[in-house]
């Protein structure tokens, strides 16, 4: 069976941990701010603010992530309680709580597209250990998802967010360039490995 073609990007999604640790799939609950303004969608890059709480990074070439998006819940005056594959922007909520990927060794998966764009585009087995910056595009209200990707232009710049350290083999497209890759934080981007915190 074929691989299914990749034709946008889907954010970051988190498959396993560095070094072949055991990777239980935990996640921290981070509370978000009520009607804070911006959405945040399954597989964006999230961290905290000068509050504790939980904001989306824009950042692209540089960034300061805590982890992960992975849904929310909070209690709807008409529902009761919610669970959210999204934080819409302006819930109003005074229990709103993310479900956030935070462990500094997950690695995850992610797709590539072209610099500044959300065009799929392709990298060879030679960026494995290099850095890239991180393309923000707005998330699907339809499904919840994300739509970050990494750029296919790497580099060797500490400064970038994340470090790429495998490619996806299944995503070969018709010129041989991957898709798809394996990534990490990069060290020190991370807020749990700087010692002057957020």
């Amino acid at each position: 069976m074929a691989y299914p073609t990749v034709s946008g990007p889907y954010g970051l999604i988190p498959i396993n941990l560095i070094g072949g640790q055991v990777f239980a799939s935990a996640t921290r609950l981070i509370p978000i701010t009520s009607a804070s303004a911006t959405s945040i969608f399954f597989g964006d890059v999230v961290k905290l603010n000068s509050s504790g709480t939980l904001d989306k990074d824009v950042g692209t070439s540089s960034a300061t992530p805590v982890g992960v998006f992975l849904g929310c819940s909070y209690t709807d005056p008409t529902f009761g309680k919610t669970f959210r594959q999204y934080y819409a922007a302006n819930t109003v909520a005074s229990d709103i709580v993310a479900f956030v990927q935070d462990d500094p060794d997950a690695l995850f998966k992610v797709a590539v597209t072209t610099a500044g764009t959300s065009t799929i585009g392709g990298v060879t087995r030679a960026v494995v250990g290099e850095n890239s910056a991180l393309i923000q595009t707005a998330g699907n209200t339809t499904t919840g998802d994300s739509r970050v990707s990494i750029s296919a232009t790497t580099a060797t710049a500490s400064t970038l967010p994340i470090r790429i350290i495998d490619v996806i083999a299944e995503t070969t497209n018709a010129s041989g360039s991957f898709t798809e890759v394996v990534v990490k934080w990069n060290q020190g981007m991370h807020p749990y490995l700087n010692p002057t915190g957020v």
